[in-house]
């Protein structure tokens, strides 16, 4: 929404600068997003006066100036024809900034005399195009400012433009006069009454206008509208053309420029019919469907069946608040014309602006909401209008419908408001604020004004008297705490461990993703989702039809992406829900990182490798530590479809699974787009065991002062014996002394069945003992050793390498 400092003091009588206008607008919830005040880039330039001109010696088409500046005489060199002794002009001296030709004067020398500034034309000082000559001021002392002289000659040339962002909400201020209204609330300003006068009717009109039954309840409550005859249109007046430019419009004609004027200035769109081209009368009817308009827009439309359209008695001839119609509209020799001044349903004008692909002011206004109780007034005051600038006759007023009745009133609490606002705002001032709104107030009822179909209730009376009084006056005050001492946690245990998930897996170099929860139903399929209790009803798009059954289609869908911008090296993840279901309790809180392309830059030592499985494991690992789960658990291979089913694992407390790692299957990798090699984790957060004792601190750190023991172990074992299954049987050896075991070796292969048969391979674990209360001795060291022999040779099957 645009306008002009000079057109909103048409409607407010008011001293204010443009810059507190703009502060209170934004403060009032009219958010101003640009000012464009041309006196800005002109407050350097003085009027000055040229005493004396003659041929510059070394330049037929130059002329040596003494010029009268409010700092002396000057010489100033000058290429103007009509630069002459005695004028009166616009003087730019060194240091100004001449916006015209995007230069900064400095003192130069032209033809070896010095030039101590520059006469400028309007086209230099982007006042127009015209750049034959020197600006000739009929007026003026030297000395004076040029725009204190344009505000009084010229009032039109510095007058600042305000465009202001309106929320859907707020449907008044789509006119100046609303705005106008909401600044003299605040009390910038008074708010000038605007009268409306009936013009009296000389003759009935030859046009009737008759609105279809079935849309008079929804569609078009109220239709009015007058002939007048005898019209002139011409160009419009100068005001008015510049009124228009200055927000962006291109003038067309008187009639035209009418009906724009009165859309931006009391948000009341209308239309003017050609009445020589309207055969019979008008009706206001649904479209059958297949019928075609040529709008003002010179495109054709194709009507569907149900959309409104204004039709005569052969044919539409325009689109019921949206646009008219080519063929009716007013040319230069339109001598009659068929005002109409409607009120349309904001529903059905959304609807059929969407399905038509129609955007105009009209549409934006009347889907939004004007004012129902003005459409008769407006017809009248744009009659008027007509009349001055065009001449003619107007003929009484036709209408169908009625206005509608928008009465309703709602209790004003001043103790709530003040409750609520958190200022102490007077009962007085609360209702003088809405009385200047245009509330009616009936002891505590207060009854909005028609303009106003966002009030529609007791919270918005309190926002109305809140945004006027200004929030920005509201003071921060500690609130009372309920309790004293040390506050609880606001977090959960559940949220406590989410935060340090999400914290220790950046830390380990990964960037956090934030992708959607809904997926394309070919994705859910892959990662086990995709069935019809996930699938929304009303999608946004095709590519957000399903719940994700897991992090990693997003994760994958990210990479994909930036692989097609040139990054090959990824190291993404994420925290958020999967869904299981469609039921409040089939939502789960996951975390998954996900490893593309190698694990380092190139570097002359040879570090660049691609991504395995076994650093998705160590990551996985290190945030599962990070949350306090057990050090010892279960790795099996029951991994979901879209992990490599021989390179990857899962991590689990007997059924209870607690991650998910490995490489991603290539399969999956091809449907996604992704170029391998890609590796990823999915962590449950919640399936991670809470510890049973919760204390605020850690543990105390135990530590022996006795040294540890380690042994070091070899057994033959089958070729599909995994290495965690002897690890986690001489964990169980002896619970109590054996601090640590780990694997330092295998040997497979070819060689290793050369020595050890067929099918066999050799797994090599080192044991640590960390004796608590004394030194071990040979022979407690040896019976440990045999538990681990024992142990490992009875769970792998295999014997002990000698």
């Amino acid at each position: 929404m645009k306008f002009t400092l000079s057109w909103l003091k048409d409607h407010l009588d008011t001293d204010a600068s443009v810059e507190e206008i703009a502060e209170a607008l934004t403060d009032l919830g009219l958010e101003v997003e640009e000012v464009v005040n041309p006196a800005a880039k002109l407050a350097t330039f003085t009027l000055a006066k040229v005493l004396h001109a003659e041929k510059h010696p070394d330049a037929d088409k130059l002329r040596v100036c003494k010029v009268l500046t409010n700092e002396g005489e000057k010489v100033i060199v000058c290429g103007a024809p009509n630069a002459r002794e005695g004028i009166t002009v616009v003087l730019a001296k060194p240091g100004d900034y001449v916006p015209g030709i995007d230069v900064t004067l400095g003192v130069g020398k032209i033809r070896g005399i010095e030039s101590h500034g520059m006469m400028c034309s309007e086209r230099e000082l982007e006042l127009s195009d015209e750049h034959n000559g020197i600006i000739e001021l009929p007026s003026g002392e030297v000395g004076d400012t040029f725009i204190d002289w344009l505000a009084e000659n010229r009032p039109e040339a510095v007058d600042p433009v305000i465009e202001i962002a309106i929320t859907p909400n707020r449907p008044d201020a789509l006119g100046v006069r609303g705005v106008a209204r909401d600044l003299a609330a605040r009390g910038i300003g008074q708010l000038k009454p605007l009268e409306v006068e009936s013009v009296p009717g000389g003759f009935d009109s030859p046009i009737s206008v008759q609105i279809d039954p079935a849309l008079k309840e929804k569609g078009c409550p109220h239709f009015t509208g007058r002939l007048i005859r005898g019209v002139k249109n011409g160009p419009s007046p100068a005001w008015l053309q510049a009124r228009l430019m200055a927000i962006g419009l291109r003038p067309i004609s008187a009639l035209v420029d009418i009906t724009n004027y009165f859309t931006y200035d009391l948000n009341r769109p209308l239309h003017v019919f050609d009445a020589a081209k309207v055969a019979g009368n008008l009706r206001i009817i649904p479209a059958k469907g297949g019928e075609e308009l040529l709008a003002l827009d010179g495109k054709t439309y194709t009507l569907s069946t149900g959309q409104m359209v204004i039709c005569d008695d052969k044919e539409p001839e325009s689109l019921a608040g949206i646009m008219g119609g080519e063929l009716s509209g007013a040319t230069e020799e339109t001598t009659d014309v068929f005002l109409e001044s409607a009120y349309w349903d904001p529903i059905t004008i959304a609807a059929t602006g969407r399905a038509l692909k129609i955007n105009s002011d009209a549409r934006y206004r009347f889907e939004r909401g004007v004012d129902p109780a003005f459409t008769l007034p407006g017809l009248e005051l744009a009659t008027q209008m007509v009349l001055d600038l065009c001449g003619g006759e107007a003929s009484n007023v036709v209408s169908d419908g009625a206005p509608l009745d928008t009465t309703r009133a709602y209790k004003l609490d001043p103790a709530r408001v003040i409750s609520l606002v958190g200022m102490e705002i007077p009962e007085a001032t609360q209702r003088e604020t809405l009385t200047a709104l245009g509330f009616t107030l009936e002891g505590d009822m207060a009854t909005p004004p028609s303009w106003r179909p966002d009030v529609l209730g007791e919270a918005d009376l309190v926002e109305e008297v809140a945004r006027i009084a200004s929030l920005t006056k509201l003071e921060g005050k500690p609130m009372a705490r309920e309790t004293t001492g040390v506050p609880d946690a606001i977090l959960t245990p559940l949220q406590v461990r989410e935060r340090t998930v999400r914290r220790t897996i950046a830390a380990l170099g990964y960037n956090e993703c934030v992708t959607y929860s809904f997926i394309d139903a070919k994705s859910a399929t892959l990662f086990g989702g995709g069935a019809e209790a996930t699938r929304l009803e009303n999608p946004i798009s095709s590519e957000m039809t399903h719940l994700r059954p897991d992090l990693l289609p997003g994760l994958l869908q990210a990479a994909a992406r930036n692989q097609a911008r040139g990054f090959a090296d990824l190291a993404l993840f994420e925290v958020g829900p999967a869904f299981t279901g469609g039921e409040p309790g089939d939502q789960v809180l996951q975390a998954a990182g996900l490893l593309v392309g190698a694990s380092a830059p190139r570097d002359p030592w040879g570090s660049r490798r691609a991504v395995d499985v076994y650093d998705a494991k160590a990551d996985v690992e290190a945030v599962l530590s990070a949350i306090g789960a057990p050090a010892r658990a279960q790795i099996n291979r029951k991994v979901a479809g879209w992990f490599h089913p021989g390179r990857s694992g899962n991590i689990a407390l007997g059924p209870n699974l607690m991650a998910s790692f490995g490489e991603v299957h290539p399969k999956v990798l091809r449907e996604m787009g992704v170029k391998g090699p890609a590796v990823a984790f999915t962590l449950h957060i919640a399936a991670v065991p809470f510890p049973k004792v919760k204390t605020p601190t850690r543990a105390a750190l135990k530590l022996s002062d006795l040294h540890a023991v380690e042994r070091d172990f070899a057994f033959v074992v089958d070729a599909g014996v995994e290495a965690i299954t002897a690890v986690n049987a001489a964990y169980g050896a002896d619970k109590a002394l054996i601090e640590a075991v780990s694997v330092f070796d295998q040997f497979t292969g070819a060689k290793a069945e050369e020595q050890m048969g067929p099918g066999k391979k050799s797994i090599a674990l080192s044991v640590r003992l960390q004796p608590r209360d004394k030194t071990l001795t040979d022979a407690e060291i040896e019976a440990v050793a045999q538990k681990v022999v024992d142990k490992v040779t009875k769970a792998t099957g295999g014997t002990q390498r000698k």
